[in-house]
């Protein structure tokens, strides 16, 4: 069993990515081991902790990429250069929605220490003093009434302790000084035991350890959620950074355009000034300029909206919501295979936290059955007592007295069965069918787990290879624009349609753009769907091992 100690050793562990970047070198073949030896063996040998970076509330610590040291961090007002793997530290590192969820696990392994405490030994102690005056009648009705004073002072000190067997064991040790105005003071010792053990309700090991094994099994359940949450949050950060690319390129590109549309109409102006184009030619060089500006307009605001999200993802140290950010990352292409769906459906019912998280609420409505099976069981219990006294006129007098003849002996059967049994009946019956429905929950997130990466492995597969069909349209659209632009230039063809070529070209490298950054989402929701984005980062975190329904 693991105590406190354990969860605060098995909380987050988080690293930074390996110092090859995504693009740089593809991931681990997916077979349905996921080549487990060498990803742990990675994870194993983490790089060196730098100096001065601190732990986190459960021992959080990050080691930095190679390339990258927040030591000599720029100048907040200059920009943020950053790569995709830096962001995804920064988040880890810096993210307050993460320190928050970080601290679930601890909060939740304090339970285990409540319930082992029930099995912890207890020292109780008692002080009495008792005077007491009584005024009495006699026998004879002659006789006067007469008084009777007495003093009673004791004092007992013992150990108690319920153990998981249903067995409760005292050991106490005590002594009384009583006097009378009848009897001289005379002193007692008595040393006793006394054993109560359950024969029927209680008498169970598994059912009196139910509840300190489901706050286990809730300590790892939480583990698991934070597993789920730290990928999510990795996933978001990802995302977030290639739409921030994009974005970027999108404005980029409307730049171009814009530039493009200027000189357009500059020279159209000026061979309208010379007489080789009509003036109705200006209309639609100076309409395509203002096109570009308003889409120019709008990349620019929707680029800063993904910055703002991107920043509170990382939330990096010394900076604030102005703080410009860089991307170091191109929008190309990785080079990787594509394995079969049949591995990422493997190995998402081996590693998604959901499904691990989903098993082990199984496991816990299997201990609630056990336990609330044996509340239905009337209370039967076996006690004995015994005890050894010994008198005389001082307590240490009785105490060497103890081994005298004096004893005591208890024993019997305690009964205790509520009428009709109806409220632990109810909650057996409660315990029954949550855990049928945990057990059909399991079915289900498996069966969405299949489904979502199915979709995802799809989604890959059509992102791929929209990116060359949008490559070869921008190619042919290029030459479409050179050529409109050459019938322009010998007066063949018109501003417009040279205004709806630069169009149709604008139109077509965003769509180049949008699906190279569609494909680089759609794997990262691949890895994600599967439970494995962590792994192929490098990331290091509870909750990497299957749980197997017994």
């Amino acid at each position: 069993m693991r105590g406190h100690t354990s969860v605060l050793i098995a909380t987050l562990l988080l690293c930074p990515f390996a110092a090859a970047a995504q693009q740089q070198s593809p991931p681990p073949s997916l077979d349905p081991e996921l080549q487990t030896a060498r990803d742990e063996d990675r994870i194993r040998h983490l790089q060196p902790e730098v100096p001065g970076m601190g732990r986190g509330p459960t021992g959080l610590d990050l080691s930095l990429p190679m390339e990258w040291d927040p030591g000599t961090d720029p100048d907040p007002v200059e920009p943020l250069s950053i790569t995709v793997e830096n962001a995804v530290f920064l988040s880890l590192r810096n993210n307050q929605s993460l320190s928050v969820e970080q601290l679930q696990p601890l909060i939740t392994g304090t339970f285990e220490a409540i319930e082992r405490a029930q099995f912890d030994p207890t020292v109780f102690a008692e002080l009495a003093v008792a005077r007491d005056r009584i005024v009495r009648q006699p026998e004879e009705v002659e006789q006067s009434p007469f008084e009777l004073r007495g003093e009673r002072d004791t004092a007992e000190l013992g150990i108690r302790q319920v153990l998981p067997t249903g067995t409760e064991l005292q050991l106490s040790l005590g002594g009384v000084r009583q006097e009378s105005n009848r009897a001289p003071e005379q002193f007692e010792t008595r040393a006793g035991i006394t054993l109560t053990q359950a024969l029927l309700r209680g008498a169970s090991i598994e059912s009196n350890l139910a509840r300190l094994r489901q706050s286990q099994l809730d300590t790892q359940a939480s583990m698991y959620e934070l597993r789920g949450f730290a990928e999510a949050l990795v996933s978001d950060v990802e995302t977030a950074y290639w739409n921030y690319v994009l974005a970027a390129e999108r404005m980029n590109i409307f730049e171009e355009a814009l530039s493009v549309a200027e000189q357009q109409l500059s020279d159209t102006l000026r061979r309208i000034d010379v007489g080789q184009l009509a003036e109705t030619e200006e209309a639609a060089a100076r309409a395509e300029v203002a096109l570009r500006r308003q889409g120019l307009i709008d990349a620019r605001s929707t680029r800063e909206q993904r910055r703002l999200q991107l920043l509170r993802l990382m939330n990096p140290p010394d900076s604030d919501w102005d703080r410009q950010v860089e991307t170091l990352d191109e929008p190309v292409m990785p080079e990787m295979p594509q394995d079969d769906v049949r591995a990422y459906l493997q190995l998402a019912q081996r590693l998604r936290p959901d499904l691990n998280e989903a098993r082990l609420r199984v496991q816990r409505g299997e201990l609630e059955v056990v336990r609330t099976r044996n509340g239905v069981l009337p209370r039967l219990d076996l006690f004995v007592t015994l005890g050894k006294s010994g008198y005389a006129d001082s307590f240490g007098s009785a105490g060497r007295d103890i081994d005298g003849p004096g004893y005591d002996l208890q024993a019997g059967v305690r009964m205790e069965a509520p009428l009709g049994n109806r409220g632990p009946r109810a909650e057996r019956r409660h315990a029954e069918l949550s855990r049928q429905q945990a057990v059909e929950s399991v079915a289900n997130l498996a069966q969405l787990a299949a489904l979502d990466v199915r979709v995802a492995w799809l989604e890959v597969d059509r992102s791929r290879e929209l990116i060359s069909a949008t490559a070869a349209t921008r190619e042919l659209q290029e030459e479409v624009l050179r050529a409109e632009q050459a019938r322009f230039g010998v007066g063949s063809a018109t501003a417009l349609t040279v205004a709806q070529a630069q169009r149709d070209l604008v139109e077509s490298q965003l769509e180049e753009v949008e699906a190279t950054i569609a494909y680089r989402l759609a794997l990262i929701d691949l890895y994600w769907q599967s439970g494995t984005l962590l792994l192929r980062r490098g990331i290091a975190a509870p909750g990497n091992q299957e749980v197997v329904l017994r």
